[in-house]
């Protein structure tokens, strides 16, 4: 089956980084699933994601402890920590995890890092269904310069498919449904990772299961779109996003550079939304345990130019600490409904900071007036510029509200780091 058939809309979900970083526990994981399931799963969010080491017993923050002992199964794969997931106990691994999140008719994922653990290697533990072990693939100088669990796997190598096959029909037999894999879209050190994306990429195609591919982090190279289209569901096309308007502003760029490669199971990712109660026991990003530091405008701007651009949408907070804003901006059935249906998405124009983007769904026309400005802008678009012919009604999505009819060009003031966005029918 073409690897674009599973995911024809792009992923909604949460992911544990923003909030709990390399530690979340079991509990945690399952309540946040039940947020989902209880509030949420009705408008699209169906991923439940354990981000990064969740084999390592001893993680305490989002600072990796270097080169500390990590759980491991005889055939070099890395494996749940029982003391964070008690489920995985007796070699169960995460399917128990994975059965309490399809009972609740969600899908469950997990990050990995490129490559084969170092102390597979240090040991030379066998590699499944080979007679090679950890040392004959492995690429000791393909390292990731941020976090010491791996060494890269040289495709080269025998044994280097039948290792990430390893993996995948371990993954199948938990009934994984999404992998993150990390340093693999951009390394700091070597660019892209394209001979280990293909090795995935194959392994998951032979593993028997539907498993969406997301590669980290970013920002992937454009020139290598075709390559990320032929073999990945979706790309980091950022280092990772954090509540700070900077980083923000910068995405619009991104967006303009990539929205041409936007296509049905080819998502390139804006990265996760950080928003409502985040930095737990994460000090990435540059802050503590904090909800968002983005203003009310700054969350409405993430979120619509997320949408209209077809971004994947991971949250990042704790959701059971969510207050009504926050759940809010999650649950607008009309933006959503953009999100997942519109096509045709792009810039009309971007001047001095003001900008415009447009989207179609069938009759209707989506359109987001943008203010990256530090004060209240007035933003204009004709109805020429959409393509429009004919008059049309006017619906604010954010605040509901129907304004009337527009017959030849869409005004608005929009306050600082703000946006207005609107459905014309």
């Amino acid at each position: 089956m073409n690897h674009t058939t599973f995911a024809k809309t792009p992923p909604m979900g949460w992911n544990s980084w923003d909030c709990y970083g390399a530690t979340v526990t079991e509990e945690e994981v399952k309540g946040n699933a039940d947020y989902i399931a209880k509030n949420l799963k009705e408008y699209g969010w169906e991923y439940v994601v354990v981000d990064i080491q969740w084999y390592e017993p001893g993680a305490v923050s989002s600072v990796y402890r270097p080169f500390v002992p990590l759980e491991m199964d005889e055939y070099s794969r890395l494996i749940p920590a029982t003391n964070r997931f008690p489920s995985a106990r007796n070699g169960r691994g995460f399917k128990e995890l994975a059965d309490y999140i399809h009972n609740l008719g969600l899908k469950f994922g997990i990050h990995i890092m490129r490559g084969i653990p170092r102390q597979a290697v240090h040991a030379n533990t066998p590699i499944l269904g080979t007679n090679v072990g950890a040392r004959d693939i492995a690429h000791p100088n393909s390292i990731c310069p941020w976090n010491t669990d791996m060494y890269g796997v040289d495709a080269s190598k025998e044994g280097a498919q039948e290792y990430y096959n390893s993996l995948l029909k371990l993954y199948a037999e938990w009934e994984v449904d999404f992998i993150k894999v990390d340093d693999i879209a951009a390394s700091r050190l070597y660019d892209i990772h394209i001979e280990e994306i293909k090795l995935i990429r194959k392994a998951i195609d032979n593993c028997g299961r539907d498993i969406v591919l997301s590669l980290s982090p970013g920002p992937a190279p454009l020139q290598h779109a075709n390559e990320l289209k032929a073999n990945a569901n979706m790309w980091r096309m950022t280092d990772d996003f954090w509540d700070k308007w900077e980083l923000l502003y910068g995405m619009f760029e991104r967006c303009e550079k990539w929205s041409e490669h936007v296509s049905e199971g080819n998502w390139p990712d804006c990265d996760m939304l950080p928003l409502g109660h985040i930095g737990i026991r994460s000090v990435d990003g540059g802050g503590s345990d904090r909800f968002t530091r983005f203003t009310k405008d700054e969350q409405l701007t993430m979120m619509t130019l997320w949408c209209i651009f077809k971004s994947p949408l991971m949250f990042g907070g704790e959701l059971r600490d969510n207050d009504e804003w926050t759940l809010s901006l999650l649950t607008n059935k009309e933006v959503l409904n953009m999100h997942r249906n519109s096509h045709s998405n792009k810039l009309v124009y971007r001047e001095n900071d003001k900008i415009v983007w447009t989207a179609k769904d069938n009759e209707l026309t989506y359109v987001a007036l943008f203010n990256a400005t530090d004060e209240e802008t007035l933003l204009t678009v004709s109805l020429d510029q959409l393509g429009i012919t004919s008059p049309k009604n006017v619906k604010d999505l954010w605040v509901n509200v129907e304004e009337g009819i527009v017959e030849e060009k869409i005004e608005a003031k929009v306050p600082a780091h703000g946006v207005k966005l609107i459905k014309l029918f």
